[in-house]
C-alpha cells in the first residue's frame, strides 16, 4: 500500500495529504478538483479495479462540512485504498466517478439523497430513496430525530403529509413497558416459531 500512496504523491503532489494508518487501513485525502484524475489513475496505472463503497459524512459544525468516502479495492493485490474528499456546506459539489466504477451510480444517488452532495456528471442524479420533490436530507446531522414534515407525492395512497414521528413509543424510542428493539424486530428471527421459543427461554427474557 504504502508503494500505491508513494505513487499517487508523485503523480499529483501536493494535491494528495496522506491519513493515518488504523487497522490495517490506508487512506488519503484528495482535492476536488483532482478526484476524477487520481480516480482513473488508481484503476489504470495502481490496480484498484473497484469501488466497494462510496458514503458521505456530515461534519456539523465544522467547515468544510461535508466529506466523501471512496473505499476502492485492487481485486490482484487484495487491497483496500480509502479516499477522501471534502466539500463545503455552501458548495458541496464534488465529481461523479461513475464514468470510472460504473457502482458509484447507486452509492453516488444515495448520498445525493439522504446528505445532499451533488455529483457533476452523474447519468441520472435523482432521489433513490426519497421521492422526488421532498425538501429534507435525512441524514444531516441537523435533521432531526423525529423527521421533519413534508408534502407526500400525488402518487401516495391517500396522499396529504408527511407527519413528524412520535418520540416515545414511536420507531425510535421505546416506551416504558414496551418490548425492546431486539423482541420487536421481525428480523432477527427466521420464524415466528423459532421468535416465540428464544423469547420463552428464562435467559431471553428482558427488564422491561
Amino acid at each position: 500500500m504504502r508503494e500505491t500512496i508513494e505513487k499517487l504523491k508523485a503523480k499529483f503532489g501536493a494535491e494528495i495529504g496522506e491519513q493515518p494508518e488504523f487497522r490495517g487501513e490506508w487512506g488519503v485525502t484528495v482535492s476536488r478538483a483532482k478526484l476524477l484524475g487520481v480516480c482513473r489513475f488508481l484503476k489504470a496505472d495502481c490496480g484498484f479495479d473497484m469501488l466497494t463503497d462510496l458514503t458521505g459524512v456530515d461534519n456539523l459544525g465544522t467547515e468544510p462540512r461535508f466529506e466523501v468516502h471512496y473505499l476502492v479495492y485492487s481485486l490482484v493485490r487484495r487491497e483496500h485504498l480509502r479516499l477522501v474528499v471534502s466539500a463545503g456546506a455552501d458548495d458541496a459539489v464534488v465529481d461523479s466517478v461513475v464514468s470510472v466504477w460504473g457502482t458509484a451510480d447507486w452509492h453516488e444517488r444515495e448520498t445525493f439523497d439522504l446528505l445532499g452532495i451533488t455529483f457533476r456528471g452523474h447519468p441520472n442524479l435523482s432521489r433513490i430513496i426519497m421521492w422526488d420533490g421532498y425538501p429534507h436530507y435525512p441524514l444531516r446531522k441537523d435533521f432531526p430525530l423525529a423527521g421533519l414534515p413534508a408534502d407526500l407525492p400525488a402518487t401516495a395512497q391517500n396522499a396529504g403529509t408527511a407527519q413528524n414521528a412520535p418520540m416515545e413509543g414511536g420507531p425510535f424510542v421505546a416506551g416504558i413497558g414496551t418490548m425492546g428493539a431486539p423482541r420487536r424486530e421481525p428480523r432477527a428471527n427466521d420464524t415466528a416459531a423459532e421468535r416465540d421459543a428464544k423469547n420463552a427461554h428464562p435467559a431471553r427474557q428482558e427488564d422491561l
